[in-house]
């Protein structure tokens, strides 16, 4: 999640699937925005069949059940999320039958009325993924998870996102289609050199990362050790300790030096203004 809401603060529809609703312009940006602020989901999966005639611990009954669990998540450029799994749980064992998965992002945390808040449901196919810059993709948003990904049982997963469902309050319901969420394409000139970007940017910026994130109501302070840990064509995501929070810029990017530009501008209206700067999706 990200910081803001968690305080409080601020795929496509086939034919024979539901009638979308006419979406609102900035329905699908809500939705992209909720997805890369989030770094949590609950995974939905079928529950598979017995295998070899034995039958999993929830009994030969529970089979074809939907079967939620909580997933760490982290997004490639393109908006595709990225999930690290053991092939030991009984949700990876699931997607090895059926790869169909959905994906609840919440951004409900903290709200007084929950149901007045964002929530998007994100159905996709996953499957496993052995391109080592969504390994790392996943690990710098999630670095505490470097002490078992390295397990033989864990792989990275991707998830192909085929429609999503956003709630955005109220009366304010839209199905989107992958087109229809706008989601970028991977510029590969960005996400080849994030790593080394990263590093120059954490140098150059590192007094001034605080100031990008939202102050959460009733806090005097944001605290220090804020670290970007990644860069899309939409904006950064940034993480101290247990919190993360996500900054957009001005206008999409596709490469290492328009990114630097693009934060570098951020950072000077932050440091203008005394506070958070851009779009934010907050600290969670």
């Amino acid at each position: 999640m990200s910081v803001t809401e968690a305080f409080g603060a601020s795929s496509p529809v086939r034919a024979d699937g539901p009638s979308p609703l006419p979406a609102a312009p900035d329905a699908a940006g809500q939705a992209r925005r909720l997805m890369r602020g989030c770094d949590r989901a609950t995974l939905a999966t079928a529950q598979a069949e017995p295998k070899d005639g034995g039958a999993p611990d929830a009994g030969p009954e529970a089979a074809g059940w939907p079967y939620p669990s909580l997933a760490l998540v982290a997004l490639d450029h393109d908006g595709s999320p990225l999930l690290l799994l053991s092939n030991l749980a009984e949700h990876t064992r699931n997607i090895a039958r059926d790869p169909r998965i959905g994906l609840l992002f919440d951004g409900t945390g903290g709200l007084a009325q929950p149901l007045t808040g964002a929530r998007l449901s994100v159905l996709g196919r996953a499957a496993r993924s052995d391109e080592p810059r969504h390994r790392a993709r996943f690990l710098r948003r999630h670095p505490d998870a470097a002490f078992y990904a390295g397990f033989a049982d864990f792989a990275v997963y991707r998830v192909a996102v085929e429609r999503a469902h956003l709630v955005a309050g109220f009366g304010r319901i839209h199905w989107l289609s992958r087109d229809g969420l706008g989601l970028p394409g991977v510029p590969l000139a960005l996400a080849e050199a994030e790593t080394d970007t990263l590093a120059v940017l954490n140098d150059a910026h590192a007094a001034a990362l605080p100031l990008l994130v939202p102050l959460p109501p009733g806090a005097t302070e944001r605290g220090e050790g804020w670290t970007l840990t990644g860069l899309d064509p939409e904006g950064c995501d940034l993480r101290c300790g247990g919190y993360v929070a996500r900054v957009d810029f001005d206008e999409r990017t596709d490469d290492p030096e328009s990114a630097r530009l693009a934060l570098a501008a951020l950072v000077q209206r932050a440091a203008r203004s005394g506070g958070a700067s851009g779009s934010p999706g907050g600290p969670r």
